[in-house]
């Protein structure tokens, strides 16, 4: 695959999982305009990791059935709409509804991207062309925090999806032109020359997911990894603007927002995942990231105090989790690309899972025990994600020699 389309893969994925997270840095602003409590605030990032659940269990499969590039579109012109909704929005149930929508088909767009690049590569480049993909989620991810913040301190918080809004329209744009066109693979029977008949192929195709995950053991392994690697990741980032926007800080949100600068540095450092994936060391890595998350808390825990710790700590923490991520999806893929949209639905079905819990636990521990309640939840968590490798890494280096899992 050419850069050039590499870097369209990476970058439209970038701006449309930004949308997800625009939310987090944006916290206490929301929580002051609808009176929502600190602890109970969180539910706005957990609407949005609903949404994502929705998205992975019902759009991103039907990537396996329709045309990848019509389908994408469609998703694009939806997002924007959605956008405009929640910058127009006036209760605390309307903003929730729309967060709802945009984590939905935020998610949709960004993980169909990444099964379309991964179904357009070759299968000895896939993990590099999957890592450079996954290293734009991860940059749309962080950055999207600087962007609310700055847009928000300008304009105020609807800015921040007024503006988004436009981008959407200009990505859907630029996609129409440039996205290849791939095959339909006809992997499920039934034809769609009526409603009747594409529904049904639509149904079975659902129900494929979870005849994948039950069959698939690296599935099942490195979705429970996932699971409690982004419920470590989103508790971090759902919380730190309490304990930035409190004293000694007092940031305003536009510096808040710039620690995503230092998560980005960390997290592009894991780009080389999905090489070393390639070479067959993905066992290493992942032992590597998952000690990486669980010493993070250790900096983190003097962040009250410390500013050099604190970016220490996002360092560590951002260089395990987008490692280990760009591992799991490098191991997920490596087969069958007829089966990559179920295949990243399923996987990051779990994400969503472990992204909204986090958010919410995080959100209510630190409302009762402060931020060293929230370190203590992310090194509890880790620990667990490093024994749960530990103790499933040796059955799937067997399958992974005895055949394609």
């Amino acid at each position: 695959m050419s850069r050039a389309r590499v870097a369209l893969f990476a970058c439209a994925s970038g701006l449309s999982v930004a949308n997800v997270y625009y939310a987090q840095p944006l916290l206490d602003a929301l929580a002051a305009e609808f009176a929502i409590s600190p602890g109970a605030v969180g539910g706005m990032v957990t609407a949005t990791q609903v949404g994502s659940a929705l998205a992975l269990l019902s759009l991103v499969p039907l990537g396996d059935m329709l045309p990848r590039r019509r389908l994408m579109l469609a998703q694009l012109t939806a997002l924007a709409v959605a956008l405009a909704c929640v910058c127009m929005a006036r209760s605390a149930g309307m903003v929730m509804l729309g967060m709802t929508l945009v984590g939905m088909l935020g998610t949709a767009m960004t993980q169909g991207l990444i099964a379309y690049a991964a179904s357009s590569a070759a299968a000895h480049e896939r993990g590099r062309v999957v890592g450079a993909a996954q290293g734009g989620v991860v940059a749309g991810l962080l950055l999207a925090r600087v962007f609310a913040g700055a847009v928000a301190d300008l304009a105020g918080w609807r800015a921040v999806y007024g503006v988004s809004c436009v981008l959407m329209l200009l990505l859907a744009a630029t996609l129409r032109r440039a996205l290849p066109v791939l095959p339909v693979l006809p992997v499920l029977p039934g034809g769609a020359g009526t409603l009747s008949a594409g529904l049904r192929r639509y149904l079975l195709l659902l129900g494929s997911m979870f005849t994948l995950l039950r069959r698939n053991r690296m599935l099942q392994v490195r979705g429970v990894i996932a699971l409690l690697m982004f419920a470590v990741f989103s508790a971090f980032w759902s919380t730190l603007v309490f304990l930035l926007s409190a004293p000694p800080y007092q940031y305003t949100h536009t510096t808040i927002g710039a620690f995503g600068l230092v998560g980005l540095a960390g997290a592009m450092a894991a780009a080389g995942a999905g090489r070393r994936a390639d070479q067959g060391r993905a066992q290493q890595t992942s032992a590597a990231a998952l000690v990486l998350m669980l010493l993070s808390w250790a900096p983190l825990a003097l962040a009250p105090s410390s500013l050099i710790a604190l970016i220490a700590g996002v360092l560590l923490l951002d260089l395990g989790v987008q490692a280990l991520h760009v591992t799991n999806q490098s191991l997920i893929l490596h087969h069958a690309s007829a089966t990559h949209g179920r295949l990243i639905g399923a996987y990051m079905m779990f994400y969503a899972a472990g992204s909204g819990a986090g958010a919410l636990t995080a959100t209510t521990i630190y409302a009762a025990a402060g931020w060293h309640g929230v370190c203590v939840l992310g090194a509890a968590l880790s620990l667990l994600a490093l024994f749960f490798w530990w103790i499933t890494k040796w059955p799937v280096r067997i399958a992974k020699v005895a055949g394609p899992i």
